[in-house]
């Protein structure tokens, strides 16, 4: 059996992003077993990989002495192929008949094409989310059956990147409210276990039955398989956007400084609309620091617009037009 090696990324959403590599590795080179290094946030992503021999938690250290740490948990094995994400100098420190490292970081595509590129894939794999039975049962007994759902995801790593909550609230109230494209759906909040605050600012107003606030409450896999359910999915740009467009859940991404030419939902049931004008990648990392939302010109108009537009074609496609 052929042991393989796939080094990702800490980030939620970048490992999600290159997910489909792997999932490109899994099916075409079925006598092969996979060993999965990522960080603690993503980690969980990939517990559920087919054929899985090891999942590697690489916990970031001082100095970097976290990829010693990688090291030293792979050198004694000899590696039929190595796919480093992360174009680590680890990799080339391990017995192996193939490497394949990613390059330095462009600015002139999106990240599910960078990260095909390391294989030379093309046309690039979609990202795919692998879920399990515990997966699954933690999503039934946190979103029973019934109503339609309509899944927000209304916190971001940064505030810069946020849409004002609110905003959320009033959009949730037009789509799911008499007369709206998803009447009577019920309403999903996601986020993580700091998002408590502004996921019940997202809520205010809205019927406190049709609202599921699951900010905080589930693991990352069972967040997945909630996504996997929903009718629509409505969020900042995020990791759990990425695993959202994923999932195959219709999804539009909320975006400002940040590039949707690069980090949009990929699929083509996704959209994403964005705040005012592109950012220049030279100027982006001077608003990083920003503590307020540079998303406030992006209207509840546009998304709804975007919203219903997408909701009636994704409906014609699956026949319930």
């Amino acid at each position: 059996m052929e042991r393989i090696l796939f080094v990702t990324s800490t980030r939620i959403g970048d490992a999600v992003l290159s997910s489909g590599v792997l999932a490109h590795l899994v099916e075409t080179r079925p006598d092969a077993s996979f060993t999965v290094a990522a960080g603690p946030l993503a980690a969980p992503l990939f517990r559920a990989t087919p054929r899985l021999e090891e999942l590697i938690v690489m916990t970031k250290r001082r100095s970097g002495s976290h990829w010693f740490d990688l090291w030293r948990r792979t050198a004694g094995r000899a590696w039929d192929l190595v796919v480093d994400l992360r174009g680590s100098r680890t990799s080339w420190f391990l017995r192996a008949k193939e490497r394949r490292l990613a390059g330095r970081p462009r600015d002139d595509r999106h990240k599910v094409l960078e990260a095909a590129e390391v294989l030379g894939l093309a046309p690039p794999p979609s990202p795919v989310l692998w879920l399990d039975g515990h997966a699954r049962a933690e999503a039934d007994a946190a979103l029973p059956e019934g109503a339609p759902i309509l899944a927000l995801a209304p916190a971001a790593s940064s505030q810069f990147k946020t849409w004002p909550a609110e905003r959320f609230a009033e959009l949730a109230a037009a789509l799911t409210g008499p007369g709206g494209v998803m009447a009577g759906a019920r309403i999903a909040l996601f986020g993580g276990p700091g998002d408590a605050a502004i996921s019940r600012a997202a809520a205010v107003g809205l019927a406190p039955d049709r609202v599921f606030d699951l900010t905080g409450r589930l693991d990352l896999p069972a967040v997945g398989a909630c996504l996997k359910r929903a009718r629509l999915f409505v969020g900042n740009d995020s990791g759990l956007m990425h695993m959202a467009a994923a999932a195959g859940a219709p999804t539009i991404g909320l975006f400002g400084p940040t590039d949707e030419r690069l980090y949009g939902p990929w699929g083509a049931a996704c959209r994403a609309v964005r705040a005012g004008a592109q950012v220049d990648a030279r100027l982006r990392d001077a608003v990083k620091g920003r503590e307020e939302t540079l998303l406030d010109d992006l209207s509840v108009a546009r998304v709804l617009e975007t919203a219903a537009a997408l909701v009636a074609e994704t409906e014609a496609k699956d026949g319930h037009g």
